[in-house]
């Protein structure tokens, strides 16, 4: 190629008038109409005009040459119709060359400047032609209005971005920032970005607006939305992230006020057994609004009948009904520090489907012959009529164990019920529970430690294990399934009965294997009994309801389910029954986290676990919070020790917690 061809080629998206200055052997030297030289290989260029610069003049002429050649060019371009070509050439379905597309749209089609205006033509707009350096085919129509929308998008897009850039420059530290409603799309991107991160929906376009700014500004992103008013300071953004419904649909709730306008009638069901006349009671915490299940004892010769008395919760939501669609979406009650989102709607969980006292109920009753005040010598279980005579807390069976025969029974059963699962080989691990409330009024957090091992929480705990227990083996014996539970033994054994310490308690917990849900009946080492069940807590969740059912399904009062029907069961509910999990593990540390803030450098007493390379994993120990511990290099901390650690930093929005040794 002759030094002094004035050419074309494409860099970074642009076209580029130059001329050919050096050529040796296929690599070019060319002088740019920007003034700048390169070297580029010929098969780079798009275009080589048949015309000539004379590489004698001064390189300022030749520059200014190139200059009004590119910009001669450009006004040629465009003067070009492409729509209008486009509609003479595509039907032919064929490759158009520079030359012929040249000679359509200028009066010399040969001329070097309307051939280069072509290129230049259709490398900037490819909506009605595929580009091809020399040669162009025309897109069909159908093409044509896919691009047409796509560059649509494109622009749409670019808006965003623009428009995102400068609307948070302007109030993302601004006190009294606006929101004008055409921005309101920008708005949400940036919220679906602080929730799911990387995963956000348009998180490319996220990723602009962003760096238009300088990057992610971390906190004030979120500030920035709490001054808005779309979000609250302590937005529990974790029901967002896992989709849980916190509202009830509009035919949840008529189906609710359908079933208080008309409701089914239990009392007169002659297969249900009339146990209205034992003292029943329900033993919950004070906060509790849902009662679910309650106990009764009566003395008959040498042995007492205790009862465990279930909600049928079955009677009200049928299968396949609105409420069991709703109940089997989410799965579970979510109960929260701040919050609570039962599984059915308030009038069902609280109402209808709770053991209110003096109020008839429909029931499931597990009757239990105790011997001895510990073995069960046989049970049965009926659909009943039934009304809890008290409501007590568990601070109030407390103080009535000492002075209420009823109840003094039923601790001494549930005593020795205990003794016995542990002689079985249950594996019994006793830790404290940490109680977190934010108070509606004040705000203020509230952290109480809960015995799990006080005398009525241990008296509640072991009568709905023997009821679990007792159902468990009713379906076993009645070859029907159901959400049985099972679990391996453990890995290893650390103490024998309920004598563990603190720290082998946890190291306990750490070698039990997981429980497994299955529809068929295997043992379950934790509890000591060859099958198990949960189905006492039919009004939280759906897991029990689903149980509830298949027992009425044995006593001749539902459809009973197959082995295949529960084992779809186990995944559909997989995903609702983790999200339900995630939300109150971080709900609650949140608020953990939220209190420490107000703690930074002050002591705590912690429980030393286990080295880890450089750093220890401690348990705050009024917290019931492991977390890890970094250490200088010379120091020694032996586990199950008992130390003193310092809250450096803590931040509930982050996530985050640092410790040191005090």
């Amino acid at each position: 190629m002759e030094p002094g061809k004035i050419v074309k080629y494409i860099d970074q998206q642009k076209i580029i008038t130059a001329v050919v200055t050096e050529n040796k052997k296929q690599r070019l030297r060319l002088l740019t109409e920007t003034n700048r030289e390169v070297n580029l290989s010929a098969n780079r260029l798009s275009h080589i005009s048949e015309s000539q610069l004379d590489l004698g003049i001064p390189r300022d002429h030749q520059v200014r040459t190139l200059k009004e050649t590119a910009e001669r060019r450009r006004l040629l371009s465009a003067s070009m119709d492409l729509h209008e070509l486009w509609e003479v050439v595509h039907e032919e379905a064929d490759w158009q060359d520079t030359e012929t597309i040249a000679s359509l749209c200028f009066p010399d089609g040969s001329d070097a400047d309307a051939q280069s205006a072509v290129i230049r033509t259709m490398f900037t707009d490819r909506l009605y032609f595929k580009f091809g350096t020399s040669r162009f085919f025309p897109h069909s129509p159908e093409q044509v209005e896919q691009l047409r929308k796509q560059q649509q998008e494109a622009e749409r897009r670019r808006r965003v971005i623009e428009d995102g850039i400068v609307w948070l420059k302007k109030n993302l530290d601004n006190p009294a920032p606006e929101l004008p409603d055409e921005l309101r799309p920008v708005a949400a991107l940036l919220q679906d970005y602080i929730i799911f991160g990387d995963e956000a929906s348009g998180m490319e376009t996220t990723r602009q607006i962003l760096s238009g700014i300088g990057g992610d500004p971390g906190e004030k992103l979120f500030s920035l939305f709490v001054r808005l008013g779309l979000w609250e300071q302590d937005e529990n953004l974790l029901l967002k992230k896992f989709d849980v419904p916190t509202e009830f649909d509009t035919k949840t709730m008529e189906a609710v006020s359908l079933l208080r306008e008309n409701p089914v009638d239990f009392t007169n069901d002659p297969r249900r057994r009339d146990l209205t006349g034992l003292r029943l009671m329900t033993i919950d915490g004070p906060s509790t609004l849902d009662y679910d299940d309650a106990i009764s004892i009566e003395a008959s010769g040498d042995y007492h009948i205790v009862g465990v008395h279930i909600i049928d919760v079955a009677h009200f939501v049928t299968q396949d009904s609105p409420l069991d669609v709703c109940a089997l979406e989410r799965g579970s009650s979510i109960y929260l520090p701040d919050a609570r989102f039962s599984m059915l709607p308030p009038a069902m969980s609280e109402d209808l489907c709770s053991l209110k006292g003096g109020e008839l109920r429909p029931a499931i009753s597990v009757l239990m012959r105790i011997a001895d005040y510990a073995r069960v010598i046989d049970y049965e279980i009926v659909p009943s009529v039934i009304r809890v005579a008290e409501q007590l807390t568990y601070s109030d069976a407390n103080r009535m164990i000492e002075e209420d025969t009823d109840i003094a029974n039923l601790d001494r059963i549930a005593r020795n019920f205990r003794s016995q699962r542990i002689m079985a080989g249950a594996v019994q691990i006793s830790l404290p529970e940490v109680n977190i409330r934010v108070d509606e009024d004040s705000g203020e957090i509230l952290i109480s430690k809960i015995d799990r091992e006080s005398s009525s929480r241990m008296l509640v705990a072991e009568m709905m294990i023997m009821g679990n227990a007792m159902m468990a083996d009713f379906l076993k014996k009645n070859e029907m399934p159901a959400v049985f539970r099972s679990q391996p033994e453990p890995k290893n054994r650390l103490y024998k009965g309920d004598e563990g310490s603190l720290f082998q308690n946890l190291m306990q917990r750490r070698h039990l294997n997981r429980v497994v849900l299955t529809p068929v009946p295997e043992p379950h080492s934790g509890i000591g009994f060859p099958c198990y069940v949960t189905a006492t807590s039919p009004i939280r969740k759906y897991w029990d309801l689903s149980t509830q059912r298949q027992l009425k399904a044995i006593l001749g009062m539902e459809k009973a389910a197959g082995k295949d029907e529960i084992q779809n069961l186990f995944a559909r509910l997989e995903q609702p029954m983790a999200s339900v999990g995630r939300v109150q593990f971080f709900r609650k540390r949140y608020w953990l986290f939220k209190y420490l803030e107000g703690r930074i450098g002050q002591r705590e007493r912690a429980l030393v676990l286990e080295e880890r390379r450089n750093q220890y994993q401690v348990l705050l120990m009024d917290y019931m919070l492991e977390w890890m511990l970094p250490v200088s290099s010379g120091i020694q901390l032996k586990p199950e020790s008992e130390i003193e650690v310092v809250i450096q930093q803590a931040s509930a929005r982050r996530d985050q917690l640092s410790l040191y040794l005090a």
